[in-house]
């Protein structure tokens, strides 16, 4: 009684406008806790249309997704018109689905958290558009989110992890290394030089016309490279290492494509086989390819787990390395991994597969992080933008 008291005589005090977003960031739900946050996820930054309701425990109340993997394999990589239209088809399905999947209305949303940035500006534009809506007619308060942050801050759904810790982040458009040390508090140690690995996957697998092969047509560049790459041999081919004698934790990968696209070039001449037919030789190509990747991101983040122990960042109770986004669910790259922690005396977490790709699970969770810690919520979205880069 004391605490609802105390409570109460702060809310006398607080302007009327912070009284009305205090009271909208907790819904009563019959048949469960009183207060009791509720937040919506919409996650559109490149060619997935995605949604979710998740609350302050972590449970998922619904979830949706609409890939549009299939439509840009027959065009041979993403075009963001066509993402975009995508989207702007999907969208609103996907939200209602998730909605109604969850047992929640609109009104009982404690907030609505979606991605702003970084991403395809078209696409990043249809899912700020339709939010911005959302929250204008339901008078919520919106919590715009960086893709990276919520990818980083996704293992505190599934794991109990705490601050800080280190996370590398590789996917079809990055790949950084951070110390989190609070929900958006990163120090970065490290990022791509020029292009991401799971960028680099996908135009091998293109160079390779895993597309025509009938086990692979379905699949994104990535995966046909990974299930591919189980019938090769790596030794049969031997690319450089990125970055061998630099001493920090950047990445490059643009090399390894360029020394990747003279091989199969070469190949194709040796065997007499025209453009866009399949190599013999395909499997030691994506083998020796994937590999290399590997040990790339192996080696740098060894560097940066190294610093972070003789700086204190990670200590013996601490010395976690989260390792998240779309080429995260590659379980090769995972095992190299972990032949790094068992080195360092470090712990490997990975999100399930599902949460390692693009979703609006780990955007509603990062919106559900922020509001708990109060971190830029937006009760007035007047002006607000998206930011590819």
């Amino acid at each position: 009684m004391l605490t609802v008291n105390k409570t109460l005589g702060v809310l006398c005090r607080l302007p009327k406008w912070q009284i009305h977003g205090f009271l909208r960031s907790f819904t009563f739900r019959p048949g469960k806790q009183f207060l009791h946050k509720l937040v919506l996820g919409i996650e559109t930054s490149c060619d997935d249309t995605a949604a979710a309701v998740v609350d302050e425990t972590g449970s998922i109340l619904g979830e949706a997704i609409h890939s549009q993997t299939e439509v840009h394999l027959k065009t041979g990589g993403i075009i963001p018109s066509v993402a975009q239209q995508l989207h702007r088809e999907n969208i609103e399905q996907i939200v209602k689905k998730t909605l109604c999947a969850s047992g929640v209305t609109p009104n009982e949303l404690s907030a609505v958290a979606t991605t702003v940035k970084p991403g395809l500006a078209l696409s990043l534009g249809v899912g700020l558009e339709y939010s911005l809506q959302l929250v204008n007619q339901y008078k919520k308060p919106f919590i715009p989110i960086h893709h990276m942050e919520a990818h980083a801050l996704t293992i505190r759904i599934t794991n109990k992890v705490d601050f800080p810790f280190l996370v590398l982040l590789v996917s079809g458009g990055h790949c950084l290394l951070a110390i989190v040390q609070g929900i958006s508090d990163f120090l970065l140690l490290g990022k791509s030089l020029d292009m991401a690995p799971g960028d680099l996957l996908d135009k091998v697998a293109r160079r390779l016309s895993l597309i025509k092969h009938p086990a692979y047509s379905t699949m994104s560049g990535g995966k046909a490279i990974e299930h591919l790459a189980k019938q090769g041999n790596r030794l049969h081919f031997d690319f450089q290492h990125p970055l061998h004698y630099c001493r920090n934790c950047n990445f490059s990968f643009s090399g390894l494509q360029t020394a990747v696209d003279k091989i199969i070039t070469q190949k194709e001449k040796e065997e007499g086989v025209e453009k866009g037919h399949i190599l013999s030789c395909a499997a030691d190509i994506a083998a020796a390819v994937q590999h290399t990747v590997a040990s790339h991101i192996a080696k740098r983040t060894h560097r940066a787990i190294l610093f972070c122990q003789q700086r204190g960042f990670l200590t013996p109770s601490n010395a976690i390395l989260v390792v998240s986004g779309g080429v995260a669910s590659n379980l090769y790259i995972r095992r190299t991994l972990e032949i790094v922690t068992r080195a360092t005396n470090c712990v490997l977490l990975c999100p399930p597969v599902k949460l390692c790709t693009d979703n609006g699970i780990m955007i509603a969770w990062n919106g559900v992080e922020r509001l708990r810690a109060g971190l830029g919520i937006l009760y007035n979205t007047e002006g607000l933008r998206y930011e590819p880069k």
